[in-house]
């Protein structure tokens, strides 16, 4: 009796070979199975609805922080600053650009001089078919890059121009300083009280955008940067005022257009190209051509 209940204790709950089979394919699949839900929980993200807003999609998938090296400015060469800036309208001869290596368009240029060359360039010219902003639309630019990238295209075109050194913007001097405590006491002592400093306002950044009568600082800011492309709907950009082209555009909202504008799409640079712009100017020429285009 003993023997049979040691022999029944154990005993194997596996008796079949089919039984067998089960477990051992048991014994790898559900582990398998546990591990791919593990990994889409970990590495899941979430699905885009087809009917989020574009505007939605791009704050959702915006990157948590922007780097801003902080240090001097670094002068570009004419071959630098062509490549950054003036590329888009020369390399094609877009708005009427006189396009890179052609000759015959850049004879006329050439004739007129460098002087002559480098003033448009810097004021920006709009005469005709041709359209450009100053200084290429980059207001970060300094006179010396503006007539170094002149000089390499026109050198290209057979002118044998040269190049300005490259040299820093000199600072604005800054403002007398008020009288020291000790030049204060000598004047007490000598029985001429000092005179209070007159307080002085500061004068008007020549940078600074004169706000316009119609359309406002949008308008400014569009006639300096965004007039070379959106004026004649060039590289695909919407013609101001051309309600079809615009219409698909104001679909999206006006938040996708004011990140397109700052962040750029397709052939068109982050801020037209002037990087110095403050967001709010970008957003303020956002609103004037949608304006224009209702």
């Amino acid at each position: 009796t003993r023997e049979r209940f040691m022999s029944e204790k154990h005993e194997s709950f596996i008796k079949t070979p089919k039984q067998l089979i089960i477990i051992v394919a048991l014994a790898f699949i559900v582990p398998i199975v546990l591990f791919g839900l593990l990994s889409q929980l970990m590495t899941g993200e979430k699905k885009m609805r087809p009917d989020e807003p574009p505007a939605m999609i791009v704050e959702r998938i915006k990157p948590v922080g922007e780097l801003a090296i902080a240090g001097p400015k670094a002068l570009l060469t004419g071959d630098k600053v062509y490549a950054t800036v003036c590329q888009t309208c020369h390399a094609a001869g877009l708005a009427g650009a006189p396009k890179a290596g052609d000759r015959a368009a850049w004879a006329k240029v050439i004739k007129g001089g460098q002087a002559q060359a480098v003033a448009h360039a810097i004021s920006g010219i709009q005469v005709g078919g041709k359209v450009m902003p100053p200084r290429g639309g980059n207001s970060d630019l300094t006179d010396e890059e503006v007539a170094g990238a002149v000089v390499f295209m026109a050198n290209q075109s057979g002118a044998t121009w040269k190049a300005p050194e490259l040299k820093m913007p000199v600072a604005a001097p800054a403002q007398a300083a008020a009288p020291t405590a000790g030049a204060a006491v000598a004047a007490v002592a000598a029985g001429t009280p000092p005179m209070p400093a007159i307080p002085t306002m500061p004068a008007p950044s020549a940078a600074a955008p004169q706000v316009s009568a119609a359309g406002g600082h949008g308008k400014t800011v569009y006639d300096a940067t965004c007039v070379v492309c959106h004026a004649g709907g060039i590289a695909g950009s919407p013609k101001i005022g051309d309600k079809v082209a615009w219409a698909p555009r104001l679909k999206t909202g006006i938040e996708a257009l004011y990140t397109s504008a700052l962040k750029g799409k397709n052939a068109m640079p982050p801020k037209g190209g002037s990087l110095s712009l403050p967001d709010a100017d970008v957003k303020a020429a956002v609103d004037y051509m949608v304006a224009q285009a209702k």
